[in-house]
């Protein structure tokens, strides 16, 4: 089966019509794997207020990035699938402009290599994607949308990096291998490749950098990497089995979604001990702290919802309705 994806740049507005909106806007934007869509939120009255088709149904974005403007969306179609699974593999990504809501480009990977996860880096202004079936992080001009390198990770299923804050590091959860790789982003190189685990999942940083968090997948345990010496430092003992994390703006909590128990650990930094659990819907996946540091948005698969948490009150303020199997998170601006 060829994953060949026309051009078909159409909006729904889902009954309340295709409201007009600013580049200035403050806008949550939700990748929903189940209905090949992505949500638009308007983050003030905090209610999805259109969607854009994502052209071949069944086909679907995992993640997604804006440009540093808070114009463009990039949505890396993965393929039909998940990590590891057999399906179609994506080939490309699409370009959205935000404003209009229409997908105005497609990169092309040149063949599938499933693209999951894009960083924009603030440092150099280039986009980075992991290409899982080639083993590598891709580097994409945001301006020209060309290919311009490519950096190895060394292992399989380099499904979710993060970039350190100077951007000189990158980090890879591998799932499969239950590894991470280090990576010399100037140098487009692979440093070393630190085991963790059977499986992992997700991966995050440290407000300072000096650590790095992945989720064994098999146990309730997270794995905090020193990335002075890149060893395991410790493990941090979960309620449950988690999955994606994000430290809040401060840097004093560290928060981790437990899936199966429908619940939030936070984590306290300085103890390296969770403090406390919140409740969501079903699923809890990715968490995306809002740039003033007061929300956390929480997208819960199963529910086809998106949890709003209080971060100064540790307490859920609204619960959003997105599209079906919610998961990638990002915001515009």
């Amino acid at each position: 089966m060829q994953n060949t994806m026309n051009l078909r740049a159409v909006t729904l507005g889902l009954g309340l019509g295709l409201l007009s909106m600013g580049a200035s806007a403050q806008t949550l934007l939700v990748a929903n794997q189940g209905d090949s869509t992505v949500s638009f939120v308007d983050a003030k009255t905090e209610a999805q207020v259109a969607v854009l088709p994502e052209e071949t149904p069944g086909v679907h974005a995992h993640e997604l990035a804006t440009s540093l403007d808070g114009k463009t969306l990039y949505a890396p179609i993965y393929g039909s699938t998940g990590v590891g699974r057999p399906g179609i593999d994506g080939h490309e990504m699409l370009v959205v402009d935000i404003p209009s809501r229409k997908i105005v480009h497609h990169v092309d990977f040149g063949r599938g290599v499933r693209p999951h996860m894009p960083i924009m880096d603030p440092v150099t202004g280039m986009l980075y994607v992991t290409t899982e079936l080639d083993k590598t992080i891709t580097i994409i001009d945001p301006k020209t949308l060309k290919i311009v390198g490519k950096i190895p990770t060394g292992a399989e299923q380099s499904h979710m990096f993060i970039l350190s804050h100077d951007s000189k590091r990158a980090y890879t959860a591998n799932v499969g291998p239950g590894s991470v790789s280090v990576l010399d982003v100037p140098g487009r190189k692979v440093i070393t490749v630190i085991p963790i685990a059977e499986h992992v999942q997700r991966i995050s940083i440290s407000k300072d950098d000096s650590m790095v968090f992945t989720s064994d997948t098999s146990k309730p345990q997270l794995a905090v990497i020193d990335t002075a010496t890149n060893k395991l430092k410790t493990w941090v003992p979960l309620p449950g089995k988690g999955f994606g994390s994000a430290s809040t703006k401060d840097g004093r909590w560290l928060m981790v979604t437990i899936p199966l128990l429908n619940q939030i650990a936070v984590i306290d930094m300085k103890t390296l001990k969770v403090a406390r659990t919140v409740d969501v819907q079903p699923t809890p996946q990715e968490i995306l702290v809002r740039p003033d540091g007061k929300v956390a948005y929480i997208s819960c698969d199963k529910s086809g919802k998106v949890a709003v948490l209080d971060l100064a009150q540790w307490k859920v303020t609204k619960f959003i309705d997105v599209g079906k199997t919610d998961d990638g998170l990002a915001w515009a601006k």
